[in-house]
């Protein structure tokens, strides 16, 4: 009976030994790797369709707040999932043995001057392709049932008082300005684009494609964030050093939230 019992007792476990050994592996097959990219995007559609979108709706908020409320749901437990999964390997929180390029090889001062290339190219040319954005929005994806769903980012805020605008967009600040895009860049390139490393040079490729893909919330940006996001993941592979793409990441979502509050406040738009 007690042998039952053990055996019983140790099968969850083992099933847990074998999840680990597969997510913490040094190469993940093409399908488990389309799914840790696309999931958490599914379940960021759903939380806001089921929970956030009716909530903002019933408080007359933005629906800009309703997709900062999925993102969070959904992010902070992958963020704590890469920690539990550092534990298992280490024996204590950290991100150690779960991310790589993390060895920081890139001089702080180059470090310095190809982020800020980067901010460039990712602000300069997404901005340049918001028209690409909009003939696609309109041609194949205004029946999408989201709330103020729209090819500028600015359709997520309409409707609502400037007042009302400043306080949601400074509220959301720490979380889609800069927690949110670190988590993202700690998932995507940390965690998932290291494991395809077998693939060479087209790792920083099917990165880029499956993370424009996981943004499932604003599929017509998809031609687009391919183009602009691509340095970042490419120099990541090239130099070994996940700071290249956090700082484009979020160096530019701290960069534009900021200044479009400040931009409001002054009454500037």
């Amino acid at each position: 009976m007690e042998n039952t019992q053990g055996l019983a007792a140790s099968a969850p476990e083992t099933r847990s030994n074998r999840m680990v050994d597969l997510l913490l592996a040094d190469r993940h097959s093409l399908p488990l790797s389309i799914a840790l990219h696309l999931v958490p995007g599914v379940l960021i559609v759903a939380v806001y369709l089921a929970l956030a979108q009716p909530l903002v709706r019933a408080l007359d908020l933005p629906s800009f707040l309703g997709w900062a409320i999925a993102l969070t749901v959904v992010l902070f437990p992958l963020q704590l999932g890469l920690l539990w999964l550092g534990r298992r390997r280490t024996g204590r929180y950290s991100l150690r043995g779960v991310l790589g390029y993390l060895d920081k090889p890139v001089p702080r001062g180059r470090l310095v001057a190809m982020v800020a290339g980067l901010i460039v190219w990712f602000v300069a040319v997404s901005s340049a392709l918001t028209a690409l954005d909009a003939v696609v929005f309109e041609a194949f994806f205004t029946w999408l049932p989201f709330d103020d769903v729209g090819a500028s980012a600015t359709t997520y805020l309409d409707g609502n008082s400037r007042t009302v605008m400043i306080i949601v967009l400074a509220a959301s600040i720490p979380f889609t300005g800069f927690s949110l895009p670190l988590i993202e860049e700690y998932y995507f390139r940390g965690f998932l684009m290291p494991r395809l490393e077998h693939l060479g040079a087209w790792a920083p490729v099917l990165s880029t494609v499956l993370f424009s893909l996981y943004h499932l919330w604003s599929p017509w940006v998809f031609l687009s964030r391919v183009i602009f996001f691509f340095p970042g993941p490419w120099f990541v592979w090239k130099k070994r050093d996940l700071r290249l793409s956090i700082g484009m990441h979020v160096g530019t979502t701290l960069l534009l939230s900021t200044f479009g509050t400040l931009a409001l406040i002054l009454g500037l738009i």
